[in-house]
């Protein structure tokens, strides 16, 4: 079985790239590889960075795509190398032409959920919003959905729930966890300085926590903020004594930010289940999300905490960063769940679980407005 995935994201964090950014595409990374070790043939198409004559990464072939108008440079690569499957993760009104593009040549498609306003059909794109018709048409004409947890499939439109499945996200295994008794007593937060990842509640807390460490991973960003917006908030965490900021990091610093903090703070209004969580666990370092528990993880499997309330997550991170003890309880829930759920076993598994799903259980609709005023 082939599958095909086009992001120039992609090919950086295969080459380890200190410029590689996004939690989306490192994930298509690592499930790329995870199923050309399952014996997949995985081909990535890219317009820049990969040679000429293509490159080749444990396993997953790299393509390089021409610099034309992209639909036809999509139209050439699939053409070329015939997949079986196309893998596309993340809203984007391209995907609607990109799927006829698809049926016209053969090829069966996966559209694969980012975040939560992914599968909010009309709100989903960031960029040309009106175009959401277009985004919405290639759902509907996909072979296959997948999301991240329940809450996302339920927040589907009916009609695409039925060829909707989990796909749990994907984390490489860390083999050395450090002891929470030898790491420094430091908080991590790891995320582009957007709105919706509330840097400013994160500056609030810190106010609030003068004796601990912020340690800050994330540069400014054009994408999902206003001009300005990232640059104002790094200017707040130069003036507070008790924060680091470190800037744009590359992954693996980021990585090692994480595995060696007493926890992982996320104050984000908006997510789908962030990979930093994932990085978080693998190592047993417990997560604090403000507000947020995709599957109710973080509850369920005692992972952290939810505190709710900028008040109480300022109690609990001064009471959790005191106790070496009880960070590492919840390190031993952590990696026990990591390996469960979210390992490249069992994350392979359920992808070819998914597709198996497709033969012959539902009908793919034909152009009409009708279709899309259902959705």
């Amino acid at each position: 079985m082939k599958i095909a995935l086009i992001n120039d994201v992609v090919y950086k964090y295969a080459i380890g790239s200190p410029a590689a950014s996004g939690g989306a595409e490192r994930y298509q990374w690592l499930l790329a590889r995870a199923l050309a070790q399952k014996g997949w043939s995985v081909a990535v198409g890219a317009q820049t960075g990969v040679p000429r004559n293509g490159d080749s990464i444990d396993g997953v072939a790299f393509v390089r795509l021409g610099h034309g108008y992209h639909l036809r440079e999509w139209y050439s690569f699939l053409k070329s190398e015939r997949p079986d499957w196309w893998y596309w993760q993340c809203a984007d009104h391209n995907w609607g032409p990109a799927v006829e593009i698809a049926k016209l040549l053969g090829v069966r498609t996966i559209f694969s959920a980012a975040v939560d306003r992914d599968v909010h059909l009309t709100k989903a794109l960031y960029r040309r919003p009106y175009c959401w018709p277009l985004y919405a048409w290639g759902l509907l004409r996909s072979d296959k959905i997948f999301v991240q947890h329940e809450g996302q499939r339920s927040h589907l439109p009916r009609m695409l729930q039925g060829k909707a499945s989990i796909l749990p996200g994907i984390v490489s295994a860390t083999p050395d966890v450090l002891p929470h008794s030898a790491r420094g007593n430091y908080v991590a937060w790891v995320a582009m300085l957007r709105e919706v990842k509330r840097p400013d509640v994160l500056i609030e807390i810190a106010r609030a926590l003068p004796q601990i460490t912020f340690v800050v991973c994330g540069g400014p960003t054009t994408y999902f903020a206003r001009p300005g917006y990232g640059e104002k908030i790094v200017n707040e965490f130069r003036s507070l004594p008790n924060i680091e900021y470190r800037g744009h990091v590359a992954p693996g610093e980021a990585i090692n930010t994480i595995c060696h903090a007493a926890l992982l703070l996320s104050t984000s209004d908006e997510e789908g289940f962030p990979s930093t969580f994932l990085e978080a666990w693998s190592a047993g370092t417990p997560v604090m999300s403000l507000k947020l528990d995709p599957e109710c993880a973080i509850a369920r499997f005692a992972l952290g905490t939810v505190p709710g309330t900028v008040e109480r997550a300022v109690e609990q991170i001064a009471s959790l960063v005191a106790s070496a003890e009880r960070r590492d309880q919840i390190a031993a829930h952590a990696r026990e769940y990591i390996a469960e759920n979210h390992s490249e076993t069992a994350v392979t598994n359920a992808f070819e679980q998914g597709i198996q799903l497709v033969a012959q259980r539902h009908r793919i609709p034909t152009f009409s407005k009708d279709a899309i005023r259902k959705i």
